[in-house]
């Protein structure tokens, strides 16, 4: 195969999200997966201040070392020419070099700034197929507030919460507590609306603790929920593939097994101990409720290409909750979403080709249907 005749795939990694560095991570597992005999990729990294730079893949990093995007690379950009997209770099003279032209793009980006419908919008003003959720369910999906409001509305069942947003707990903080207290009990957790990996989340067993755990949230976003704490909940997750609800393949429920008191960031990239199972170990009207609230959930928010629905089991009242959904989920070697994927027949390459492929299917949908 020679190379004009090769999908062109823009890899983009990084980012201005806190989850840069479990970005990087994944991008080196998708980049090791793509087959060089059909893609011709190209990677671009983006710095932690946003800046789109050419890169050489992902470099290496010791044990217990996370990875970033470098600094000193040229600087790259996306250019609408008559003859389709292109990318451009610059050096320091600022004189204009054309890399090459994208036929798809896999933003393997997570948190704000990725995941959230901001990069999708770039690359749909383009014209450029990419990989995974719309602007709009990309949007939903990282908000805690609004995927809530819509599983509520499709009837799905989640845990307690109270949404605070920044404004109302500046005016009267007193009052919010209140409402919490009165709504939740010990122990709670508090989250970033708008952020994952579990950057930013904090058990809360009293009151105090809860004051540092709400501070701590609103250093990552303006927008915090405050949930109800579960006893002896398991953690359950299932991955979705597909773009429309008559393809929709989802497997079996995986379980996370940590040392962590919860599933925090240590115990998601830093535990040597960390044990992944699928399918988990639950009765068989257990996985089939989780499998039909993850499908009921990709559906909820209108999620294309991919998702991993999360869940929480309580065992001893054998009750399912629907904790988020993920729009690019983590492809680290210690994710879920590709290890339920092999557990399931799909080996690494595989699964970044079928994306690769409901992504160019999806735009051709978008130009067929676009206002």
């Amino acid at each position: 195969m020679t190379t004009s005749e090769k999908v062109r795939v823009l890899v983009l990694f990084g980012g201005r999200s806190p989850e840069h560095e479990v970005s990087c991570l994944s991008a080196r597992s998708v980049l090791a997966a793509l087959d060089a005999d059909r893609y011709l990729v190209t990677t671009v990294g983006i710095t932690r201040d946003g800046r789109w730079t050419l890169v050489d893949g992902v470099a290496q990093t010791p044990a217990g070392v996370l990875p970033s995007v470098p600094d000193e690379g040229d600087t790259v950009t996306l250019v609408k020419t008559r003859k389709g997209p292109r990318l451009v770099r610059f050096g320091d003279t600022y004189d204009g070099e054309e890399v090459g032209p994208v036929d798809v793009c896999f933003p393997v980006l997570h948190g704000p700034y990725g995941e959230d419908g901001t990069v999708q919008g770039l690359l749909a003003s383009y014209g450029i197929p990419y990989v995974g959720a719309d602007v709009a369910s990309s949007a939903v999906g990282i908000d805690k507030r609004q995927m809530k409001n819509v599983f509520t509305a499709r009837g799905l069942p989640q845990v307690p919460y109270v949404p605070v947003r920044r404004s109302v707990w500046d005016a009267g903080a007193g009052t919010v507590l209140t409402e919490i207290e009165d709504s939740l009990a010990y122990p709670l957790f508090t989250k970033p609306a708008r952020q994952g990996s579990s950057i930013g989340i904090r058990r809360c067993p009293d009151r105090a603790a809860l004051l540092a755990g709400i501070d701590e949230a609103f250093e990552y976003d303006r927008s915090i929920i405050v949930e109800q704490g579960l006893q002896g909940a398991r953690e359950l997750e299932c991955g979705v593939l597909g773009n429309t609800e008559v393809e929709l393949e989802v497997t079996a429920p995986g379980e996370v097994v940590t040392s962590h008191e919860f599933y925090d960031f240590d115990g998601k990239y830093l535990d040597d101990n960390l044990v992944l199972r699928c399918p988990a170990e639950v009765p068989d009207r257990v996985a089939a409720t989780c499998r039909a609230y993850a499908r009921e959930a990709y559906l909820a928010i209108g999620a294309r290409g991919m998702a991993r629905v999360d869940f929480f089991y309580l065992e001893a009242a054998g009750q399912v909750l629907v904790n988020e959904i993920n729009t690019i989920p983590g492809f680290t070697p210690v994710s879920m979403f590709p290890f339920v994927w092999q557990r399931h027949g799909l080996r690494y390459p595989e699964l970044c080709d079928r994306l690769l492929e409901l992504a160019v299917s999806a735009a051709a949908i978008d130009a067929r249907w676009a206002p």
